[in-house]
C-alpha cells in the first residue's frame, strides 16, 4: 500500500508501512547507513504527517518482517483491549496517550494491547517532552528477591564488573556501590569469560554477598544464557537469567538464541527458585538488554528502521514476563547513533515504547569512547529519564567501564539525581539501608560504621574476615 502526504504543494509517497516508518523516524546514523533516512527534514515531516493519519488497524495486520518473532509479537496480548483502540490513528493516540489519567486504562489492561509496531510509530510523532510526559505515569511493579517500579522509585543496578573477572574485585566494587545506596535493581556484572566456572565463582560470591549482609536485591551475571544455565545446572545460585534479544529472528540468530530457548530458560530458573524457599517475593526472573541498531550491525534488520525493531525487540522480551528490561542505548557506537542528540532522542524514545507496552523499563544511560557525547550529555539525558519515571539506570564506578571500555552513570550521579528531584530506592532496599545506617542519595553518613573510602574497603576485604564484619 502507498502512503501519500502533501506538504506545502509538494507531493509525497511512500511505498510501505516500513518505509514510512523509517522516514518518519528522528534523525539516526544507523538509518542512514541502512539507507531508510528520509533525505531531508521536508520527507521527515511530510512522513510524519502521513502516519499520523494510519490507523492502528491497519498497522497490527501489516508485517514489517517475516518471520518468528513477527509470528510472536505481532498480535495484541489483549485483543478486546485491542479492539476498543483499533478504530484510532496514530495521530489519535497520541493524543490520548498524553491525556491526563491514560495511566489508568493503561494499567487496566491497554498496556498488553500495544504491538511493537503501534508504540513506535507513536514515539515517531512526538517531541523529546512528550516523551517524558507520556512516560512519566506509566509505572510497573515487579518482583523477584524485592521490587521494583513503584512510584518515586528510580533503581540502580550495579555493575561491578572487572577485566579479568577477580572476585574480590567485584566483590570490593560491589561494596563500593551499595556504600552509595546503589543496588536495588541488581547487582549484575559483565563477565570479561565465558567460562562456566568463572562464571559460577561470581555468581556464588554475589549470592554470598547479599546474604552476608541481608541486601534485598538480586544478583545477575550475563554471560549467554547457555553460560548461565549451564553454572545452575552445576549448582550456581541463579536469581535473573539474563540475554540480550533483538527484534528479527536473523539477530537474534546471530545471538545464538531463539524464542523456545528463552521460554525454556525461563521453566529452568523458576523451578531453581521453587527450591529456595524463601528468598523471592515474585515469579519474574528474566532480565533483557536491548538497543537500536543490534539488528542492523547483525545485517539482519529487513528494510526496518532502529525505532520500530527496538520496539520488536521489547515485545519479545515481554513474552517472558521480565523483571527489568534494559536499553543500553549508546553502547553500540557512532555508527548507528552518532552523537548525544541522537543518543539522548533514542534514550527517551526505549524508555516510552517499553512503558508503553507495559514493561519495566530502564536505560543504561551511555556513551563509547569514539562517540561524539560526553559526560554532560549523559547527565542530562539522566535528569530527562529520571522526570520521566525510568525504572533503573546504571551505577558504574566513577561512570568508566573498565571492562567493557565504555562511559555510563556513577554511583554519586545517581545519589545526586534522587536528592534532587526526591525519588529514592525500593521499599525494602531503603528500609535496610536505613537500618545499616547508609543513605540513598549521598555517600556513608560520617559515623555510620561503614568504611567511607574505597582504601578503607580494599584493606576491610583484605584482611579476610566475613564480609558482614565491614558494617556495624
Amino acid at each position: 500500500m502507498t502512503y501519500r502526504s502533501t506538504l506545502r504543494g509538494e507531493r509525497f509517497a511512500f511505498a510501505s508501512l516500513a518505509e514510512l516508518l523509517a522516514k518518519a523516524n528522528e534523525e539516526k546514523a544507523g538509518d542512514r547507513l541502512a539507507g531508510l533516512a528520509a533525505r531531508d527534514e521536508r520527507e521527515r515531516v511530510a512522513a510524519k504527517l502521513a502516519l499520523a493519519d494510519v490507523g492502528l488497524g491497519e498497522i497490527a495486520a501489516t508485517a514489517v518482517v517475516e518471520d518468528a518473532v513477527t509470528d510472536a509479537v505481532s498480535l495484541p496480548a489483549d485483543r478486546a483491549r485491542f479492539a476498543e483502540i483499533a478504530g484510532l490513528t496514530v495521530g489519535e493516540l497520541r493524543e490520548l496517550v498524553l491525556t491526563p489519567g491514560f495511566e489508568g486504562p493503561w494499567a487496566a489492561g491497554l498496556a498488553a494491547a500495544i504491538t511493537p509496531e503501534v508504540a513506535a510509530a507513536c514515539a515517531k510523532l512526538m517531541s523529546n517532552l512528550d516523551l517524558v510526559v507520556a512516560a512519566a505515569p506509566l509505572r510497573r511493579t515487579t518482583r523477584c528477591r524485592n521490587t521494583m517500579g513503584e512510584p518515586g522509585v528510580m533503581g540502580v543496578r550495579i555493575q561491578p564488573n572487572h577485566p579479568t573477572d577477580s572476585v574480590q574485585g567485584i566483590v570490593l566494587s560491589a561494596l563500593d556501590g551499595l556504600a552509595f545506596g546503589c543496588g536495588d535493581a541488581m547487582i549484575g556484572v559483565n563477565p570479561a569469560t565465558d567460562s562456566v566456572p568463572a562464571i559460577g565463582a561470581v555468581l556464588r560470591a554475589l549470592h554470598q554477598l547479599i546474604a552476608d549482609l541481608g541486601v534485598p536485591t538480586q544478583t545477575c551475571v550475563l554471560a549467554h544464557i547457555t553460560t548461565q544455565l549451564a553454572a545452575l545446572d552445576a549448582g550456581a545460585p541463579v536469581d535473573l537469567l539474563f540475554q540480550s534479544v533483538a527484534g528479527t529472528e536473523d539477530a537474534n540468530t546471530s545471538f545464538g538464541i531463539d524464542l523456545p530457548m528463552l521460554a525454556q530458560g525461563r521453566e529452568a530458573v523458576l523451578a531453581h527458585h521453587r527450591q529456595r524457599p524463601g528468598e523471592f517475593v515474585g515469579d519474574q526472573v528474566m532480565y533483557f538488554e536491548t538497543g537500536q541498531g543490534s539488528a542492523l550491525s547483525a545485517e539482519a534488520n529487513h528494510g526496518v528502521d532502529q525505532l520500530t525493531l527496538e520496539a520488536r525487540a521489547q515485545a519479545v522480551a515481554r513474552l517472558y514476563d521480565p523483571f527489568l528490561v534494559n536499553s543500553v542505548v549508546g553502547f553500540i557506537g557512532p555508527e548507528y547513533l552518532a552523537d548525544s542528540v541522537q543518543i539522548t532522542r533514542a534514550g527517551l524514545e526505549d524508555h516510552f515504547v517499553g512503558k508503553l507496552m507495559g514493561l519495566p523499563t530502564g536505560v543504561d544511560i551511555c556513551y563509547t569512547n569514539h562517540a561524539d557525547a560526553d559526560q554532560n550529555s549523559n547527565d542530562n539525558l539522566l535528569l530527562l529519564l529520571a522526570s520521566a519515571g525510568c525504572t533503573f539506570v546504571m551505577g558504574v564506578p566513577a561512570g568508566d567501564d573498565v571492562m567493557l571500555n565504555y562511559q555510563s552513570t556513577s554511583y554519586h550521579d545517581v545519589s545526586s539525581v534522587r536528592r534532587t528531584l526526591g525519588l529514592g530506592p525500593s521499599p525494602a532496599f531503603g528500609r535496610w539501608l536505613a537500618e545499616v545506617g547508609l543513605r540513598h542519595d549521598g555517600p556513608p553518613l560520617a559515623g555510620s560504621g561503614w568504611p567511607s573510602s574505597l582504601p578503607e574497603l580494599t584493606a576491610a576485604l583484605a584482611s579476610g574476615g566475613p564480609i558482614r564484619a565491614l558494617i556495624p
